[in-house]
């Protein structure tokens, strides 16, 4: 027998996508606005199971609803967008739909990528699913694409493999670290851990810059080719097991 739905009441629920406040929805309700599986809802205190289909049955104002609380999304994050209020610059937030702003749990971002930094960014109301991800139990690796200043010196693969890299300022050498070399001055690093610019930091320690950095993978969920930067798409169960899956 299948798990029986859970049930929400349509104005808190509503209210916690962002909608608008309890009295707002119940607005909306009476003037019809509200529709589910085809009839009007007048009642903006009534019942209703939260199925994962509720998007497709559940509009307002003739859209189907946003997805409700578990949501998961995968970004491309372009460049000089930050995923913090301690950078200078424009949120990640602002580029998801103004009435996310005001979800109940909110978004966050499941770990960060910097300013100058690119690529697979992962965001979820679901804290249960955070942790899950950034836990070091979990050993989900995150890999970059990574454009040097300087050539490559042939010994970076053996420095990074053996565990014994010591960051400035750092009172422990870094985890072994994947490395393969595409040619001259880029390379693909996989990293089983999340230290402060680690990418960056290493690659100075090694006596090199780093001009460009993309993260493609977190787990084994690649970055999709038709996902531009800017854009994004909610993940569904499929997505969220690859994250946990090996690359």
């Amino acid at each position: 027998m299948s798990a029986k739905a859970p049930t929400a009441r349509l104005d808190k629920l509503l209210a916690n996508l962002g909608y608008g406040s309890r009295r707002e929805i119940a607005g909306l309700a009476r003037a019809g606005r509200i529709v589910l599986d085809g009839a009007a809802l007048a009642d903006a205190g009534a019942r209703i199971a939260v199925t994962p289909d509720l998007p497709t049955r559940l509009a307002v104002d003739g859209a189907g609803i946003d997805p409700p609380p578990g949501l998961a999304l995968m970004l491309h994050k372009p460049l000089g967008v930050t995923c913090s209020h301690k950078e200078a610059g424009p949120l990640v937030y602002g580029l998801l739909p103004e009435r996310w702003h005001r979800r109940d749990p909110a978004l966050s971002t499941v770990g960060r990528l910097d300013k100058e930094t690119s690529g697979l960014l992962l965001l979820t109301d679901d804290g249960g699913l955070l942790h899950r991800i950034i836990a070091p139990k979990a050993n989900v690796a995150k890999r970059y694409r990574v454009t040097l200043d300087r050539p490559l010196k042939g010994d970076e693969d053996a420095i990074l493999a053996a565990g014994t890299l010591m960051l400035e300022d750092d009172d422990k050498p870094l985890l072994p670290v994947g490395f393969s070399a595409e040619d001259a001055t880029h390379a693909t690093v996989t990293l089983h851990e999340g230290r402060y610019h680690q990418v960056r930091r290493m690659f100075a320690a090694m006596g090199n810059h780093v001009t460009a950095l993309h993260r493609d993978r977190i787990g084994g969920l690649a970055l999709p080719a038709d996902l531009p930067a800017g854009a994004y798409r909610v993940m569904d169960a499929a997505d969220v097991a690859n994250v946990f899956s090996a690359a």
